[in-house]
């Protein structure tokens, strides 16, 4: 191998410093943001389970009480009968009634009747006695056991001869706008969203706290207030393909008519979303444990749950109790929604109630964002 002289150095050309290569700014004020809302999107997708529980369930769940309750025959009672000797001339009395399809009688013994009376399997015991005269056994507290009385009461006095006075006619309504369907999916699609709220940015950020992902962010150049916002909003743009199906499904499936403006609807809906997503950020910007968190949801949720009028109006709560109801943001989101899809009612007659929500949710993120903490 050929031996090389150090001390004569091959000359070599002078480099001349150019222009360093452009370094691409991906890194903008919201990129940080934007790779949250993606990746939160990703992860919901790998988990079936959540799409079954925010798409599907109150789907199902609004077919089921929907086919429930306007399938029942209106004003259909639910008559035993003791049996003894005037058990058949009940049951004659009540067969016009009975093929009209307003009273469904059987014939009992005495145990049975009042066993499935108080159980609830029948609305009305009539026992007939030896002068040919009857008894009835209705519970006042009962709507269905009053109506029941009134029924077999009119059928039987009208099949013995009884005349009234005056000639009236009664003609059966049961338009869409006025069914319990109606006012079940506006309800039903309230307590979806808070439920998707509280539950899914609630819960699966202690989640992720405990799984010390949280950890992770916090050493990372991000924001406290996108990482939330971004929580926030991913669940806010799934509410809205919530209402979208839900109502959807409402219409093709019962015929509900949607009196108000679409966009009136999808701007209270974001609102909704907004103001439960926020309140499920405060729920966990402390929580440390998954059982933590969980009483806390359920504390936040249940009020709401019974109060708000998901499955049944508020008013029949004491007067004294409404203005607490009133001011709950679930109360405020379906009496703004069922005015404007069941009354046709504008965004500006609303304003109240969209205050509530602003409120809600104005305050719960801010107070999230002040209290949150990494670890």
């Amino acid at each position: 191998m050929a031996n090389i002289d150090t001390e004569h150095e091959i000359a070599m050309p002078p480099v001349k410093p150019g222009p360093l290569p452009a370094v691409r700014r991906e890194n903008g004020r919201w990129a940080g943001y934007w790779h949250l809302l993606i990746a939160g999107f990703r992860g919901l997708m790998r988990e079936p389970e959540v799409v079954f529980w925010v798409f599907i369930f109150p789907i199902l769940l609004a077919l089921g009480l929907g086919l429930a309750f306007p399938n029942r025959p209106v004003g259909s009672s639910r008559v035993a009968i003791v049996s003894g000797s005037g058990a058949q001339r009940a049951l004659d009395l009540l067969k016009p009634s009975s093929a009209k399809g307003l009273v469904r009688a059987e014939v009992l013994s005495a145990q049975d009747a009042w066993n499935r009376f108080r159980l609830g399997k029948y609305d009305l015991v009539v026992t007939p006695h030896a002068d040919r005269s009857f008894e009835y056994r209705y519970d006042p507290a009962r709507n269905e056991s009053l109506l029941a009385r009134a029924a077999v009461e009119d059928a039987m006095q009208t099949a013995a001869g009884r005349k009234d006075p005056l000639s009236t006619s009664a003609h059966v309504s049961s338009e869409p706008g006025a069914r319990y369907i109606d006012f079940l999916i506006p309800g039903l699609l309230g307590m979806n969203l808070m439920a998707s709220g509280l539950w899914g940015i609630g819960y699966a950020l202690v989640e992720m706290r405990q799984r010390k992902l949280l950890k992770r962010y916090a050493a990372t150049p991000m924001r406290r207030g996108d990482f939330l916002f971004a929580l926030a909003s991913g669940r806010l743009l799934l509410a809205l393909l919530q209402l979208l199906l839900l109502l959807g499904f409402g219409v093709l499936a019962f015929h509900m008519r949607i009196l108000g403006s679409w966009i009136s609807i999808f701007l209270i809906g974001t609102l909704g979303a907004f103001s439960f997503g926020a309140l499920g950020l405060l729920t966990a910007s402390r929580a440390q444990k998954a059982e933590s968190v969980s009483g806390i949801i359920n504390v936040v949720m249940m009020p709401m749950w019974i109060m708000s009028g998901v499955f049944f109006s508020y008013e029949h709560f004491p007067a004294v109790m409404q203005p607490f109801i009133k001011a709950l943001p679930l109360t405020a989101f379906n009496d703004a929604l069922r005015a404007i899809v069941l009354e046709g009612a504008s965004l500006a007659a609303q304003q109240v109630r969209l205050l509530i929500l602003c409120l809600w949710g104005g305050l719960s993120f801010f107070l999230a964002v002040r209290w949150f903490r990494w670890t």
